[in-house]
């Protein structure tokens, strides 16, 4: 029996003898993967215009989560600010301040504690410790080595105890154990199993006599749940990594808030996420008996729309960050010798330049890693680039969504159920319209939607074979389109080992032709309307 639980049940077996103990309760606020959105983002996770925020129909935001979590601190008697990981990586702001910026807005939203995510190495460990340095609370991560790296070596910690009210809570950090493979930590950092590093820390605790622990979980919510069952002694994982939306209210949760897991010896753990881009607020108010045991976790993630109010003072702050921004849009990345055609009327009806420009910069970027089939929807390239000089606000004219590679695996079938999605709305000029690269198809539009692709080639190196079916290829997209976006619900429902959360496709495109030397836009051939 766990220390946590023998305590439960002495407790119980003495309650005739001695008066129990006051219930200790406590709220949990949470963010996770904000992804440096600390300006307002669109129903669709990206940039909102200032005339869209006016008419409330924008989200979040640095200076709108901090007029909620005020209210919500004000109103509640106790409460503990955490974040999931994942600040870094996702506008501008990061671009061009890295974690400085970050670490302002956190400070002045006065989180209590963070795990490491992904995309925190992903300018190495220089500017993670910057960041930490930064921050006035502790950031927390316990399945990673970081002993021989000199940056992190002497800051970096497993875990953390906070004390609230007069009660001590032991906080442990994680991230996800592939993250050499998916960011850049250097070769002085690494990962290990979340179930291990997690135990360790428990035993630690209980040796302290403290039984109140929360885990701060960059690891998705399926190793969530995995490590929920395999280790007792967690009282809440507050996740990240998977984006997941967690909600009691909306048929458009994954699960519910908070999703409960059987531990190994008898308890519970509850599991909470609150979607992404601070988007939401994630709010789970814990109840504790005197032996430390969780006797009721409720809540639910609050939506941070329109209707809260800006904090005046911060958005200001902000508009003056935002103003040396304007530098990176100037910047040349590269030369065209030609207008690169990205019209919509083109992009979303046939093969354009733009679209096997994007394609192939997104394949570029991770064939390395067996992926042999790029697709992007033409709608989601927004203007032409003329010839000459080419600047990042070309590029992020073009690519304004901020989204993400996406990488994963399907079948051959999957592949060309996905183009008939493509090519199913042609007529009415739908952005779905499939760009390519690593394929080449044809499209019969006299057909019926469902039956209009044909002759779908697959490329290896310098020859070309016809689709299997059969056969499980690797596909990179972006993480709208994966998430089932513009019909590709085959993404969502057939993909497999997905990984939404690569780097942004703006900057993927401006590295591909910035080493190009001179880009020149072509058409090859590779979607034939018949």
């Amino acid at each position: 029996m766990s220390i946590k639980w023998g305590v439960a049940a002495l407790a119980a077996g003495t309650l005739l003898s001695s008066a129990a103990l006051a219930d200790y309760k406590i709220t949990i606020l949470h963010t996770n993967d904000f992804h440096s959105r600390i300006e307002p983002i669109n129903k669709y996770d990206s940039g909102c215009s200032e005339e869209d925020d006016a008419e409330g129909k924008c989200f979040g935001g640095s200076a709108r989560l901090e007029t909620l979590i005020k209210e919500r601190r004000g109103a509640l008697d106790n409460s503990l600010l955490v974040d999931g990981g994942d600040q870094f990586q996702g506008s501008l702001f990061y671009t061009y301040y890295k974690g400085k910026v970050a670490a302002e807005m956190m400070n002045t939203l006065g989180y209590d504690a963070m795990t490491v995510g992904n995309h925190e190495f992903d300018d190495g460990p220089e500017v993670l410790r910057g960041f930490m340095d930064a921050v006035g609370f502790p950031i927390l991560l316990s399945n990673a080595d970081v002993s021989k790296e000199p940056q992190l070596a002497d800051v970096l910690k497993p875990s953390t105890v906070i004390e609230k009210n007069g009660e001590k809570i032991g906080l442990i950090g994680l991230t996800p154990a592939d993250t050499h493979e998916l960011s850049s930590p250097g070769p002085n950092v690494s990962f290990s199993d979340p179930i291990a590093a997690v135990k360790a820390e428990i035993e630690k605790f209980s040796a302290e006599g403290i039984n109140k622990i929360v885990v701060l979980s960059h690891s998705g919510y399926e190793v969530d749940k995995a490590l929920a069952a395999g280790v007792s002694g967690i009282d809440v994982i507050v996740g990240g990594h998977s984006n997941t939306y967690l909600s009691n209210t909306s048929d458009k949760a994954k699960g519910a808030y908070p999703t409960w897991v059987d531990t190994p010896e008898g308890g519970k753990t509850a599991i909470v996420q609150a979607y992404a881009y601070g988007k939401f607020l994630g709010e789970l108010n814990v109840t504790f008996d005197d032996a430390g045991v969780v006797t009721e976790a409720v809540g639910e993630p609050i939506v941070v729309d329109g209707q809260i109010v800006e904090n005046a003072e911060l958005k200001d702050r902000i508009k003056q960050l935002a103003e040396p921004l304007d530098e990176i849009r100037q910047e040349v990345i590269g030369h065209t010798s030609e207008a690169i055609e990205g019209s919509r009327d083109v992009c979303r009806a046939m093969e354009c330049s733009m679209g096997n420009l994007v394609a192939e910069a997104m394949l570029d970027r991770v064939k390395a890693q067996g992926v042999q089939i790029a697709i992007q929807n033409g709608g989601g390239l927004r203007s032409s680039i003329d010839s000459g000089d080419i600047t990042m606000g070309e590029v992020l004219t073009v690519l304004p969504f901020q989204n993400t590679l996406a990488t994963f695996l399907l079948p051959g079938s999957g592949v060309v159920e996905a183009l008939e999605n493509g090519v199913s709305q042609i007529e009415e000029g739908a952005g779905r319209f499939p760009q390519v690269a690593g394929l080449k198809f044809s499209v019969d539009a006299s057909k019926p939607a469902g039956e209009r692709i044909g002759d779908v080639m697959v490329g290896s190196g310098d020859s070309w074979a016809p689709i299997d079916p059969a056969k499980v290829y690797g596909v990179v997209s972006n993480n709208y389109m994966r998430g089932g976006g513009d019909g590709y619900s085959v993404f969502d429902e057939k993909g497999e080992e997905a990984y939404d959360y690569g780097p942004n496709l703006e900057k993927v495109v401006a590295e591909f032709i910035a080493k190009s030397n001179g880009y020149k836009p072509f058409t090859d051939g590779r979607i034939v309307i018949k």
